[in-house]
Parts: C-alpha cells; structure tokens; sequence
C-alpha cells in the first residue's frame, strides 16, 4: 500500500487531542483522561476522511521545557512528527481562550510552513463558540469549531482536512494484501521495551529515559524485515495488581493486555541484570492462557556480570516454575546498543512458525500409537480409559483432540505427559499446546 498522507493533530496539553484522535479515528484507539499529560507517545490510527485515506497521528502536548526534561523529550517527539506531516491540526481549547503558550506555538507552527488547520475545542453552547472566535488572534485564519467530545463540527473539520492534503497518488488506497506479523513487546516497567522499539525500527520513535512507566498507551509501529512486514507493539510495564492505584495506571494496564492479547508473537523483556523474578512469570503464565508465542528477550545483557550463571539461572527458574511453555528461546541483546540484537528477529519468525505448525492425521495417529504403546492411560475408578485417536483441529497455537471412551476423565499428569511427547516429537518447542479430550457416549448404556 502507498505510503498515506500523515495528519499530526498537536496542541498544549489537555486541549482534548486524544479525544478529536479517537473521533477522527472512528473509535478509542488512545488513552483519554482528565488528567494533563496522557498522551506521551506518538499514536497512529489509519482513518477515513471525506473518501481520503491517512495516517492520523496523536501528539503529546507542547510545552517550553528544557531539552533534557520529561517535557523537552516529549516536545522532540512532537516536533519530529510536525515535520513529517501532510496537514497539521493545531488545537486550543475554548473554555480557556487563547494562552501566550497557544501563541507561542502557533508562530513556530507557521515557521514550519506546512498546511494549518485550527481547531477550537470543547466549544460547547453558545457562550464557548463565541469565546472560540479569539482564536483569529492566532493568524491561522478562521478556527474550526468543534467538540470533540460530543462530536459536533467534527464533519466540518474532515472537510477541511481532506481539502488541505496534498493530491493523491496512484495507489495510496489499494489494499494492504501484506499481511504483517502482529508482535507485542511486554514486560515490567522500566525493562527497556521502548528502548528496543527505538531500536529495531532504527529512529527515537518512543519515549524513553531512566523514569519507570513513561509509556502509558500501547503503540504501533511497523517494520520490515527478511520475512516480511511485522507490526510492532509497545505496551506500558505490567506490574503486580496490588500495586495498580491510579485510573490512569490501569487504563495503561488495560491497552497493554489487550495489545498482548491481539498478538500472534509476543516478547517478554527481562532485565537481565535483576533476573527474573515472580512478576516475569506472572506475565509469561498470561501469554500461555491467551495461547501466544513467545520470545524471552533478556536486556542490558552487556551489563550482566556473570553471563553464563546468570543465564543458568534463569534457564532453571523457566524450567521449574513455567513448563507448559518448555523450549522457550531466550535472546540475550543490549536495547541501548544493539549488541546482539540481529538475532531477535529472527527468532520471532521461528516462534511464529512453530505457533501455526500443522500436523498430518496419519503422522499425529503413529504418534500417538507409540505414546500409547510406551505408556499406557491409568485406570480411573477401577475403569480402564479407551483412547482411540487424535487430530489437530486448530493451529496458532496448536490444538489436539483426543476421542476415546471416557476420555474426558484423563488424569492431568497424563495430559502433561501426552503434550511433552507431543512438544518433543514434533519439535514444539516455547509454544503453548492445548490436549482437548471428547469421550464417547455408549449407545447401549440405558
């Protein structure tokens, strides 16, 4: 697909971007809150305006801060997105009336000579609409006035919007039949995920620095690779529920989970430095109940003392504490300077196949012949168990039935034993496996 035409909404902070982003956008595609500051990240939504495809870009707010500051950061991150927009959509807020903070970025907006839209928001009733005309004072022309909030003026701003971009080109809606590979980066705060999507994609697209939980909302990016087109998650550090206070923390919470749970392949970040601890296996429990692949990405590897007993270490705390996903791969990389890094990739792409592996019915049977054979099902209540076959109903992740007499009444121990031989037969290995059993209804039972 033709690269889209980019429409970077931006604005001082708490003006409502979020909102106007998800209206556009058609639904809650980022984090919205009362609280200043939500939005740190770039957010990307495709939209439909007015019949033209773009790229639709949430920004976070503009503040005069020091470089090196959280604001400055964040400042940079807006900055580099204006300079890459098709059409950038300034916001000031109604209620308030024009601040010198609006001006101010409203002359720099006009130094980076790219089309304008103003968009007065959160001009609900009369009152707010006139008070919305004091934004001519900006010298952007006449403000489009809206509420986002309760969607009023917004088909007007899709007008305009769709007005001011540039021609399109040949192609720029075909399609997309590249399918990409869906991968989420998860892990606990401060892990370096950002760090490691800045990396792969090879630009300073996330927000990153030595402050826990500066990613609050899960953000996609894409990249290319050998195999193809991979669409890249970032999530917000998961940490223990009791330690989940504020809304806003567990909004966060929220979008990261469901990014997870949208994923084919996921990566779980360690700091290799601390090891891993309880909280690492909680998250790695979550990706197997949701079925997913998974790559163990051990970080700041550079900085690990003892390589080889560290990597013991947590070879034999995967074994014992998360068997159900044996054979798990673990890439040991440094995010911050991409020691090691070429072989992440990779992997995901191993990981991906093994997640959509299919097995033959004859090839699954002779399998399952010999694991019979080698050891046979236990009585239960005094009543042998009668499996007679199995057949993969599903890939991603795979999924085996087992048909037999009674054979809902397998042991668990049986279960575990079956999917072992079943991981190690057919090299499985990381991937979840579900073992379903259907028993057989006796038609002379009554």
């Amino acid at each position: 697909m033709a690269l889209l035409p980019l429409v970077v909404i931006a604005g001082r902070p708490n003006v409502g971007k979020s909102t106007l982003f998800n209206r556009l956008a058609g639904g809650r595609a980022a984090i919205v809150a009362d609280t200043p500051g939500v939005t740190r990240d770039r957010r990307e939504a495709v939209a439909r305006l007015r019949g033209r495809q773009v790229r639709l870009v949430d920004t976070a707010g503009l503040e005069e801060a020091a470089a090196e500051s959280l604001p400055g950061r964040l400042r940079a991150l807006s900055e580099a997105a204006v300079a890459e927009a098709a059409v950038v959509v300034f916001v000031v807020d109604a209620r308030d009336g024009i601040t010198p903070a609006d001006a101010h970025f409203a002359a720099w907006l006009r130094r980076q000579n790219r089309p304008l839209i103003l968009v007065a928001n959160k001009a609900e009733g009369r009152a707010a609409t006139a008070e919305a005309l004091q934004a001519w004072s900006l010298g952007l022309g006449a403000p489009c006035i809206v509420s986002a909030e309760h969607g009023e003026g917004i088909a007007d701003l899709m007008r305009e919007i769709a007005e001011a971009l540039p021609p399109a080109i040949a192609g720029e809606d075909a399609e997309d039949t590249d399918r990409p590979l869906k991968l989420a980066i998860v892990g606990r705060p401060n892990a370096g995920k950002s760090t490691l999507l800045n990396r792969l994609i090879g630009a300073e697209r996330m927000l990153t620095g030595p402050e826990p939980g500066l990613t609050r909302d899960a953000i996609a990016v894409r990249l290319e690779d050998a195999g193809g087109a991979i669409e890249l998650v970032d999530t917000a550090g998961l940490r223990r529920r009791a330690r989940i206070e504020a809304p806003l923390e567990k909004l966060s919470v929220g979008a990261a989970i469901a990014a997870l749970k949208m994923a084919e392949v996921v990566v779980l970040v360690l700091d290799a430095v601390q090891g891993i601890d309880e909280q690492d296996l909680q998250i790695a429990r979550l990706i197997e109940r949701e079925g997913r692949a998974c790559v163990l990405g051990l970080n700041k590897w550079d900085a690990v003392a003892d390589r080889s007993a560290s990597g013991r270490a947590i070879a034999d705390r995967l074994e014992s504490s998360l068997a159900q996903m044996h054979g798990i791969e673990a890439v040991q990389f440094s995010a911050l300077t991409g020691a090691g890094l070429a072989g992440l990739l990779p992997a995901v792409r191993r990981a991906h196949a093994v997640w959509n592996h299919r097995i033959g019915t004859g090839e699954l049977n002779r399998w399952f012949e010999a694991a019979l054979e080698r050891h046979p099902p236990p009585l239960v209540e005094g009543r042998r168990l009668k499996l007679r076959y199995a057949t993969q109903v599903k890939a991603r992740p795979p999924t085996i039935v087992v048909f037999g007499t009674r054979a809902e009444q397998l042991p668990e121990t049986y279960r575990r034993y079956l999917v072992n031989s079943l991981r190690e037969t057919f090299a499985l290995p990381g991937t979840p496996i579900r073992l379903q059993t259907r028993g057989t209804k006796n038609p002379f039972v009554e």
